[in-house]
């Protein structure tokens, strides 16, 4: 928790002014009861009606000026801790976008959903409190117990009694919720997990007839989350009766001892009641503490996880020194004998991989399912680093290149389609910001998406639902192709891209992305053969390594594996 605390470093001023209000609330609240039994035993007593005026205006003032401050200091408590919550989630977010892919698989998806929101909530409600209650739960259990004893220092033995007890009890029960809060947030991801799985998957879901196993499945987790967080909240509520009894109990023993001493004329009325007034005060600041207790072992876990996230350093960085390609070299691409293995896999993805790839080439790769198609092309915008050899673009080692002028360079349609929430100018946009609409247009016409835009009532302002969900997947396809050629990349990579598109479209934007493409470097991943018959250069790929590199005609003759693939979906008399 303590490590969160520079991020309120900002808001020092706020924080020092709300001390001090607390503060004053405090001294108000303090002062009242001594002013109240000045007005019974001094006023009432001995019937001086000048100084029940005097003191009874003084309390009125007294309490109006501890209610405005208690006031600004709510209000401005509340405001400083909403601007924590947003730094907080601003910084989250800020440094998840530099995450490599390798992050993004330790945490998990659905685990950083939950620490941007709901922990960094957590953390907020308790800032909330703590400012509130650091200054004021101090201040007026140890006001008070000097309070008291001015009043009665023989009654305060009542206090000695009860205030450890109190104390041991609280700091029992925050050791105890410690872990169970631990336990709990890690199944609230859990939850977390299996309900974004059900929502993004629910076709398949309703395909395969699985929703009462969805179904179930949630409800475990639920349970498993609901069994923990009610014993949690059953030791927590536990503490708020025992407190109220312990008070209920505490005054009972103050009036029937005070009674004594006042019938025997050690004690006055009015210090009796101010006794009281400052034991409830005294216990009511333990119970606040406890309060915080009750929370703050949940924002400790939620503090710790949220740290985890800030304090996780991204496998890929900017080098200190970037190198930039030398003026006239555009879009060389070349793999250098790169390896690559996935975290905690058993074998390599990728072994030994070379090849080059020039401005104004079309280069194919295919393979079987696992070849490594994917992940070769992933290593291109550096979602990953090579664990061997090195990948150069325009003869510099990415890694020497910092990470936005590598993806400038790069027009990624990505193997599963992405679209976002918006309109489709808006997605085809998200390639280039600033880009014109003729260039907007332009680019879905060479997508083959022009037809289908212009039948829709509202053409390119036509809304996207969230993930495409009202588009097909074909359509998906050609609007991320059209995001990337209105970026003018230098190297295209078309991951698989045609799969949902039938064969008369696959060949027209083929032929359209041949003339559009012309300057560039042009990577195609496929499993049509059809798609990659006329490529400059194919690369056929087989448990990671090259199993075969050339154009169709040298592959038929020279590749085993190619010749296996072509006759799986041609005839033979159309491979030669």
């Amino acid at each position: 928790m303590t490590r969160l605390l520079k991020y309120l470093r900002p808001f020092r001023l706020g924080i020092a002014v709300v001390f001090v209000l607390v503060f004053l609330q405090s001294l108000a609240q303090l002062h009242l009861p001594n002013l109240m039994a000045n007005i019974v035993d001094q006023g009432i007593a001995r019937e001086n009606i000048p100084l029940i005026w005097r003191t009874g205006g003084l309390m009125l003032l007294v309490a109006l000026g501890g209610s405005v401050a208690a006031v600004i200091a709510g209000y401005l408590s509340a405001k400083i801790s909403a601007g924590f919550g947003k730094t907080l989630r601003s910084k989250v977010f800020a440094h998840v976008e530099g995450f490599s892919l390798r992050e993004f698989d330790k945490i998990g998806t659905a685990s950083l959903v939950v620490r941007t929101t709901n922990d960094i909530t957590q953390v907020q409600m308790v800032s909330l409190m703590f400012m509130r209650m650091v200054i004021s739960a101090p201040m007026m259990c140890i006001g008070g117990i000097i309070m008291a004893v001015a009043q009665d220092a023989r009654l305060s033995l009542i206090l000695v009694v009860v205030i450890p007890f109190l104390v041991a009890v609280v700091l029992l029960a925050a050791t105890k919720a410690l872990p169970l809060f631990r336990v709990m947030q890690s199944k609230l991801d859990r939850l977390n997990l299996v309900l974004r799985e059900a929502l993004t998957g629910i076709r398949v879901i309703r395909a395969f007839n699985r929703v009462d196993y969805e179904k179930q499945r949630f409800s475990q987790a639920n349970r498993d989350l609901t069994g923990t967080a009610v014993r949690v909240h059953r030791l927590m509520a536990f503490m708020m009766p025992f407190m109220m009894l312990t008070l209920n109990v505490t005054t009972i023993a103050v009036i029937w001892i005070g009674g004594h001493r006042i019938e025997a004329g050690d004690l006055e009325v009015g210090a009796m009641m101010a006794f009281i007034q400052y034991a409830m005060q005294i216990l009511m600041s333990l119970l606040m503490m406890s309060m915080i207790f009750v929370m703050l072992p949940r924002a400790a876990v939620s503090a710790e996880r949220v740290n985890e996230v800030l304090e996780s350093v991204p496998e890929i960085k900017d080098p200190a020194e970037p190198r930039t390609p030398a003026a006239g070299v555009r879009g060389s691409l070349e793999f250098r004998d790169v390896t690559f293995s996935y975290p905690g896999a058993a074998e390599p993805a990728l072994r030994n991989v070379s090849f080059k790839a020039e401005p104004g080439e079309v280069t194919a790769i295919i393979g079987g399912t696992g070849a490594g198609k994917s992940t070769l092309v992933s290593l291109i915008p550096r979602f990953y680093d090579v664990d061997r050899g090195a990948v150069l673009v325009d003869g510099v080692d990415i890694r020497d290149m910092t990470q936005a002028d590598l993806r400038a360079r790069i027009g990624l349609v990505p193997q599963k389609s992405v679209l976002f929430s918006g309109t489709v100018a808006d997605n085809i946009r998200y390639g280039k910001e600033d880009a014109a609409e003729h260039d907007i247009r332009h680019a879905a016409e060479t997508a083959q998406a022009l037809d289908f835009i212009d039948e829709t009532k509202d053409g390119f302002a036509m809304p996207v639902a969230q993930g495409g969900t009202n588009v097909s997947g074909g359509q998906k396809q050609r609007l991320s192709i059209a995001r990337a050629l209105v970026r003018r990349p230098e190297i295209y990579i078309l991951d698989d891209s045609f799969s949902a598109l039938d064969f008369r479209t696959d060949a027209r934007l083929r032929a359209a992305l041949r003339h559009e493409t012309g300057d560039s470097t042009v990577l195609i991943v496929a499993q049509r053969v059809s798609t990659v018959m006329d490529a400059d250069r194919i690369i056929v790929l087989a448990d990671g390594r090259v199993a075969g590199m050339g154009t169709h005609r040298e592959l038929v003759r020279t590749s085993n594996v190619y010749r296996e693939i072509a006759l799986s979906q041609l005839p033979e008399e159309e491979i030669a």
